[in-house]
């Protein structure tokens, strides 16, 4: 209780220091408490812009917090773009913590001291992060290997922070008149459940597993070979790899690498990702990149850190290559009607007025090299499009468009002439062909063939059932047209006798008063 509220002043006084209460002064339900706090702290600096402001705090504030700036740079739909830019400058800049803390999870979560298990564990990491951090190793086989080990401590420091965001969250959508459009509770949750993620590295393991086997055959993407038997919720051991960071573009070029066949193979990859398999590497900054340089696998991409995955389903799958190629096409009537026939825009849009809004957005950008366009801004002048015309941005494609981000910042540094549109539009066109044409029908009877296998002699027997089930159907359906006759007809008695009895009595009473009045 006393480490949470110290916390939160901690965060007080952060959000004082920096001034981000002032950011939402402009919005705020309560006018006079927003010009109550500005005379309040008078005595601030606040020249700087208030996106740099935020991410400042947010690096004093520490991991959990810069890793929830990064997750809002992304809502390019949520947040406004000066700020959404200053946070996608966040970087994990985390000391690593004491190697004896490493051995001892090591040692609680394996069964056993590295030294044991290894020929050679080396004390010094190599890499450190908000999560966990890397240590080299050499198993007693001789293969060498990269040791994950969770940062101790994470989930109780989680789990404080996160709490506290979700009452700020509250607070936010109560105080601020643009509270609700942001979802603050619902990023806050995504956030949650990221995080949490997160910190099971089985589950990373088995990212990279999956992956692995998606490029098996390939030539373009290496992935690590996970050591199972040395791999636990807060340990896993995996394949060393060894190459330039993607970002070093000197020692590349001076290895000899070709860097205009790298851009085009990073395209590539990245659709192959989403269209064949609707499994990707979500997190592909330069920092999970390497390009090898050993003689058999020389220029190959080596993937890296799989905590971050994005899944597609097969109608998300349809759905975007659908937009992709109507982009391409610069068909943008199919784009708008795309769009409404999903449900994603309501269905009173009118067709004409969205194809202009999407037209305005994206014609710019074509016939023009990486260098010179900015999907940050098509993606921006987009989602302002989408607010516009209420169309829901969905949560399963965030990670898609953060990962689109990356490949243009990747595409930008390897070969700046590089045209996305042309390198990516053969692609989609195979891609389409294979699901709609006779490869497609013909493989998607293949993989039923063994469920209609098992249907097929059942048949004969489904068939009898079936319609046994219809004739004992129109039995019941006979028998219940026969009550309703006999409920009808006893309806009608009944309202007969009502007649009758009524038309008696009726009859009687004026016989009675007659009589009365002439005896």
């Amino acid at each position: 209780m006393i480490l949470n509220a110290l916390r939160l002043l901690k965060i007080i006084r952060i959000i004082i220091q920096y001034g981000i209460d002032e950011i939402a002064v402009s919005g705020l339900r309560v006018p006079r408490t927003a010009r109550a706090l500005k005379v309040a702290f008078f005595w601030r600096d606040l020249s700087a812009p208030r996106g740099e402001r935020l991410r400042k705090a947010l690096e004093d504030l520490g991991p959990i917090f810069v890793k929830f700036g990064q997750v809002l740079s992304t809502r390019r739909d949520l947040m406004p773009p000066d700020i959404a830019d200053e946070l996608a400058l966040l970087q994990d800049r985390v000391p690593p913590f004491d190697s004896e803390l490493a051995v001892a999870q090591i040692k609680l979560s394996l069964g056993a001291h590295p030294d044991q298990l290894f020929a050679h564990f080396e004390r010094e990491p190599v890499a450190s992060a908000s999560i966990a951090q890397v240590h080299f190793a050499v198993l007693k086989d001789g293969r060498e290997a990269a040791v994950k080990v969770l940062r101790p401590g994470m989930k109780v420091s989680i789990d404080r922070d996160v709490a506290l965001m979700k009452i700020a969250a509250g607070w936010l959508e109560f105080l601020w008149a643009d509270g609700k459009r942001l979802k603050a509770k619902e990023v806050v949750g995504e956030f949650d459940k990221y995080l949490h993620d997160e910190l099971d590295l089985m589950r990373e393991a088995a990212n990279a597993s999956q992956l692995r086997r998606n490029f098996a055959d390939s030539d373009l993407l290496i992935v690590p070979e996970m050591y199972w038997d040395y791999c636990s919720a807060s340990v896993i051991v995996m394949e060393r790899m060894k190459g330039i960071p993607i970002s070093q573009i000197d020692r590349l070029r001076d290895a000899g690498v070709d860097l205009e066949k790298l851009s085009r193979d990073g395209v590539t990859i990245f659709f192959t990702q989403i269209f064949r398999d609707g499994f990707f590497h979500a997190d592909m900054h330069p920092g999970n990149i390497l390009v090898s340089t050993e003689p058999a696998t020389f220029g190959r991409y080596i993937a890296l850190d799989f905590g971050i995955i994005g899944t597609l389903n097969d109608y998300d799958k349809d759905y975007l290559s659908q937009n992709f190629l109507a982009f391409f096409r610069r068909d943008y009537k199919r784009v708008a009607e795309a769009h409404i026939e999903s449900g994603w825009a309501p269905r009173e849009t009118r067709v004409d007025e969205l194809e202009s809004a999407v037209r305005a957005c994206c014609e710019p950008i074509f016939d023009r090299p990486l260098k010179d366009i900015s999907f940050g801004q098509v993606l921006l002048r987009l989602f302002q499009t989408s607010r516009r015309f209420n169309v829901e941005v969905q949560p399963q494609l965030v990670l898609l468009q953060k990962t689109l981000l990356n490949i243009e910042g990747l595409g930008r540094q390897l070969d700046p002439d590089l045209d996305l549109w042309k390198t990516a539009k053969p692609y989609l066109e195979r891609w389409m062909s294979e699901q709609i044409g006779w490869r497609g029908l013909l493989d998607r009877l293949q993989l039923e063939a063994p469920h209609y296998s098992k249907i097929i002699p059942q048949l004969p027997r489904l068939l009898h059932q079936s319609l046994n089930q219809s004739a004992q159907a129109d039995a019941q359906n006979q028998v219940l047209l026969e009550l309703l006759r006999e409920q009808k007809g006893i309806t009608n008695f009944i309202r007969i006798m009502i007649y009758v009895g009524f038309g008696s009595t009726l009859g009687a009473a004026l016989t009675m008063v007659y009589l009365h009045y002439h005896p």
